[in-house]
C-alpha cells in the first residue's frame, strides 16, 4: 500500500510540475492576446480582466501607425533570402567536408561548428564595419548577408550530420554510371538530406524573422527595416499605446508560429536524427 501511495504521489507531483511550467509558458501569451483586444482605458484600469467589448481597432492602428505591411514584406524578403543563401552555402560546405577526403577537413569542420559557441553580440562591431565598407548599410542585403552568415554554424552542423550518414555505396554506384561531382551533390546527396535542410532552414527562418539587434544596428529607415522594429513605434518618450503594441506583437508572432506548426515534425525528427547520426 505504501509503495502504491508513493507511486501515486510521484505521479501527481510530476503532473503538477509539468502543468506549472505549461502555465508559465502559456498564460503570458494568452494575456498578451486578450490585452490586444482592449482599449487603453480598459488596459489601465482592469489589466487582468477580459475586455468589455472585443474590438480590432488596435490591429488596425498597428498596421497604419507602424506601416506594418511594409515591414512585413521586408521581413518576408529578408528572412526567406537569408534562409536560401544559408542553405546553399552550408549544404555545399557540408557536402565537400562530409563526402570528400582532403587535408585539414576536420580542422575546418571544427572551426565552423565552434561558431555556435560565439555570442552573436560579439560580431556587432565587425559586421557594422564590414557592411559600411561594402556600401550596404541601410539595405535589405545587409541583413540578408548577416543573417545567413550568423546561422552558418548550426546549419552546417545539422546538414553535415545527415550527409555523413548517407552510405558511400550510393555515390560509388552513381560514379560508375557517369555521375559528375555536381550531379552527385544535386541528384544524390541533396535529396537524401532533405530532413536536415528543412530543419536548418526552418530554424534559420524563425531566427531571422525574430531578430532585433542587427536589424536595429544595420538599418536606419522604415523602408528596409523588419517587422520586429515596428513595435518600437508604439512607445515614445511621453506616451505608450500598449494595447496596439501588443496587437503588433501578436501579428509578428503569427508567421513563426505557422512555420513551426507546419514543420515541427521535421524539426524534431531532424534534430533527433542529427544528434544520433552525427
Amino acid at each position: 500500500m505504501n509503495r502504491n501511495l508513493w507511486k501515486s504521489t510521484i505521479r501527481v507531483l510530476k503532473w503538477v510540475f509539468l502543468l506549472f511550467f505549461f502555465a508559465v509558458a502559456l498564460l503570458p501569451l494568452l494575456w498578451l492576446l486578450v490585452t490586444s483586444f482592449k482599449t487603453e482605458a480598459e488596459f489601465t484600469k482592469f489589466p487582468l480582466q477580459l475586455p468589455h467589448l472585443w474590438q480590432i481597432q488596435n490591429y488596425i492602428d498597428a498596421v497604419h501607425i507602424a506601416k506594418m505591411h511594409i515591414l512585413f514584406i521586408n521581413s518576408i524578403i529578408i528572412a526567406s533570402s537569408a534562409t536560401i543563401f544559408n542553405l546553399l552555402i552550408t549544404s555545399m560546405a557540408a557536402f565537400a567536408i562530409s563526402r570528400e577526403e582532403f587535408r585539414l577537413k576536420n580542422s575546418i569542420s571544427n572551426i565552423l561548428v565552434a561558431g555556435v559557441l560565439v555570442p552573436i553580440v560579439a560580431f556587432m562591431v565587425p559586421y557594422l564595419a564590414l557592411i559600411k565598407n561594402l556600401g550596404l548599410y541601410n539595405t535589405r542585403m545587409a541583413l540578408v548577408i548577416t543573417y545567413a552568415a550568423i546561422n552558418i554554424p548550426i546549419s552546417f552542423f545539422l546538414i553535415r550530420s545527415f550527409m555523413t550518414s548517407i552510405p558511400k555505396e550510393l555515390e560509388e554506384a552513381a560514379i560508375m554510371d557517369g555521375c559528375s561531382f555536381p550531379q552527385r551533390y544535386t541528384k544524390i546527396i541533396l535529396p537524401l538530406s532533405r530532413a536536415g535542410l528543412v530543419t536548418s532552414g526552418t530554424l534559420t527562418f524563425i531566427w531571422a524573422w525574430n531578430e532585433f539587434i542587427y536589424a536595429l544596428l544595420l538599418t536606419s529607415s522604415s523602408r528596409v527595416r523588419t517587422i520586429q522594429l515596428g513595435i518600437s513605434f508604439f512607445s515614445t518618450q511621453f506616451r505608450s499605446n500598449y494595447p496596439a503594441m501588443y496587437a503588433a506583437i501578436v501579428l509578428t508572432m503569427i508567421p513563426s508560429i505557422l512555420v513551426y506548426v507546419f514543420f515541427h515534425d521535421k524539426i524534431i525528427s531532424g534534430l533527433t536524427a542529427g544528434a544520433v547520426k552525427g
